[in-house]
């Protein structure tokens, strides 16, 4: 396929706001290349405050039980497994796109460093029954290394960080030049306590708390004890919702990102300031491996690694490791390390795109 293709991408809402926000970057950057774009998602309410003003060439459709009358499009992404309704599968199987062929269907997995992403990468899985019997659904896996699918990247991303003033954006917020200042995107990590106590007896930090589950996990914390910070050593702002170019931002005027899930993991690495990821939670603590592998690819040392442990709840300890000035500067050299490797490589969406033509 060449030209502007038409593409409908599936999202279903799962773990708040990583499902959405990966499939809308990737659906604004389509139509920010000329594509056009049906986004179907289960719960768009995230939308209004993630992407107030909506993105040229897409449009947002709630979950669909069957395909639109017009068929298709040319491109189908099923986004993280999610399983679209048989009568939509129909279609793609009977459907015929402009150029004679039928649509491409394609699974966007996880992020993953583990080893399984780069042999899985790019594999087909033919259908041999059902409604799409007969249909080749491609796995198109993200990762981190020349070999996967690569990160999302917008093709502005640079210029934009260019243009960021810092200074300016820390000073509308309070957060004075020498500062600490710490971002916090979480779910309810173990260590939190051990955090805000050691941002507390610094006397220099700021905390910049998202809204959900970090705040009321910060919320319960000093709940649990009404006499804390009564001199208020620790400043805490709590945020307000933004849509994701504010977020970004966020993270490259902070000290220290504090992220969750994988959008906000793959934007942290893009800030280059030094970052601790607390990964999604899995009950067969399959989330274990997935965590190391990420450590391992990052070349993380050994402070990092031991932060990451008691963020993640692999281990526990009275207090966390000081983050000192020369523990950060390590950590954010070993960020910095990692973004330009990944500059190197092409982006995501320069790699499905390639795919597509590949395969059509």
């Amino acid at each position: 396929m060449t030209g502007p293709l038409r593409w409908d991408i599936f999202c279903q809402v799962i773990d708040n706001h990583g499902d959405i926000g990966v499939c809308w970057r990737l659906a604004a950057e389509l139509g920010a290349r000329g594509h056009c774009v049906r986004l179907w998602v289960d719960d768009a309410s995230a939308l209004a405050w993630m992407a107030p003003q909506g993105a040229a060439g897409v449009q947002v459709l709630p979950w669909p039980s069957t395909a639109p009358p017009d068929g298709p499009g040319d491109v189908v992404v099923e986004a993280f497994g999610c399983e679209i309704a048989p009568q939509f599968i129909a279609a793609i199987a009977h459907h015929t796109c402009a150029n004679g062929q039928k649509p491409l269907w394609i699974n966007l997995e996880y992020l993953s460093a583990e080893g399984y992403v780069e042999r899985c990468h790019r594999l087909p899985s033919p259908l041999m029954n059902g409604p799409g019997k007969g249909l080749t659904r491609w796995f198109f896996y993200p990762g981190f290394t020349p070999h996967t699918g690569g990160l999302l990247r917008e093709r502005d991303l640079a210029a934009r960080q260019a243009a960021f003033d810092r200074q300016a954006w820390r000073a509308r917020h309070g957060i004075a030049p020498d500062d600490l200042a710490v971002s916090l995107f979480c779910y309810e990590p173990p260590a939190l306590p051990q955090l805000l106590a050691q941002l507390h007896a610094r006397g220099d930090a700021r905390l910049l708390v998202t809204p959900g589950r970090a705040q009321a996990a910060v919320l319960h914390q000093i709940g649990l004890q009404p006499a804390w910070n009564k001199r208020e050593q620790l400043f805490i702002s709590y945020l307000e919702a933004c849509p994701q170019p504010a977020f970004d931002e966020m993270l490259w005027a902070s000290d220290l990102n504090l992220v969750r899930g994988e959008d906000s993991l793959v934007r942290a690495l893009w800030a280059s300031q030094p970052l601790v990821w607390q990964i999604y939670p899995q009950h067969d603590d399959a989330h274990h491996a997935k965590l190391a592998a990420f450590l391992d690819w990052l070349q993380a040392p050994a402070s990092l690694r031991r932060w990451h442990a008691l963020w993640n709840g692999l281990e526990a300890a009275p207090a966390l490791p000081s983050l000192d000035s020369a523990t950060l500067a390590e950590w954010r050299a070993c960020v910095q390390a990692a973004r330009a490797r990944l500059l190197a490589q092409p982006d995501l969406l320069t790699l499905l795109i390639g795919f597509v033509n590949e395969k059509s």
